[in-house]
């Protein structure tokens, strides 16, 4: 998946440092990240790159031996040999620890971003020093980054494996998936599996099994991967303004391969081997 990037080690330990000229500038703009690429390999501007005269920068991770910046404030103009790539660049980008990187920058990007303000009172919210959290001095509100709870689901039915594709809409993804779904409140992450699969498919399920979880930035969301098996009738009933399809598939006939990138398609290509049995 997007985040195995050993042995490369992902460090989000958060402390207050100076960037060097070496180190690596994340930069965005209008859903957008700055790269190049060279030999079909994705790179960021290093800190020396970036010249103009105010900038707003912080610290976000370290991956092994290489630290990335975030400009907060963004470029002013552009930059030469670097040009703007939309972040389903990541998705199969070389080396995967730089996409990894990149998307996960710019969900702490969008974060600061979108919280400029106390949500409470209006006043300017201040970074931390200590920890990753901005607060507001005059009324004591503390933002952490958004990660929002959410589930991917592997419907069962013997050797049949339940996929979905969602509707037509701007932005979405149309391709085969599981079913999935973010956690309400009050709400176990098994009691999300049964709500969501009675809500997208009409289905009733039973003997749910963690399975493993994702972080998956571009939607600042944790997934959860649950494995269980239809309970009861069979026949599937769409929610048509979420799903346009909903099929079973045999074992042996299902026309998603594992990318490497995502939750949804390492548990399709669990159950095709039979994986599954053994949770």
């Amino acid at each position: 998946m997007i985040q195995d990037i050993a042995p490369k080690k992902y460090v989000n330990h958060y402390e207050e440092q100076s960037p060097t000229a070496e180190d690596w500038m994340l930069v965005y703009r209008d859903g957008k990240v700055l790269c190049r690429f060279d030999n079909e390999k994705m790179y960021f501007p290093k800190v020396k790159e970036i010249t103009q005269e105010e900038q707003d920068v912080t610290y976000l991770f370290t991956i092994s031996d290489e630290r990335f910046f975030l400009l907060k404030n963004g470029l002013d103009g552009e930059l030469e040999g670097y040009g703007w790539e939309k972040p389903v660049i990541f998705r199969n980008a070389r080396p995967q620890y730089r996409g990894f990187a990149g998307i996960t920058g710019m969900q702490l990007f969008d974060w600061y971003r979108s919280n400029k303000f106390c949500g409470r009172c209006g006043k300017s919210m201040v970074p931390d020093h200590k920890e990753r959290m901005v607060h507001c001095e005059c009324c004591g509100n503390m933002v952490y980054p958004k990660i929002c709870p959410g589930i991917i689901v592997a419907v069962t039915n013997g050797d049949k494996l339940l996929l979905t594709k969602y509707a037509p809409a701007p932005g979405r993804n149309t391709n085969y998936a599981l079913v999935a779904g973010f956690t309400e409140i009050g709400e176990t992450l098994e009691e999300t599996v049964q709500r969501e699969v009675m809500e997208e498919v009409g289905l009733k399920v039973k003997n749910i099994r963690y399975y493993k979880s994702q972080p998956w930035s571009f939607s600042s969301t944790l997934l959860c991967g649950f494995f269980c098996e239809v309970d009861g009738d069979t026949d599937i009933t769409l929610d048509t303004e979420e799903l346009a399809v909903g099929e079973w598939f045999d074992r042996d006939n299902i026309p998603v391969e594992d990318d490497g990138v995502s939750l949804t398609r390492e548990m399709i290509g669990v159950f095709k081997i039979g994986g599954e049995k053994n949770l």
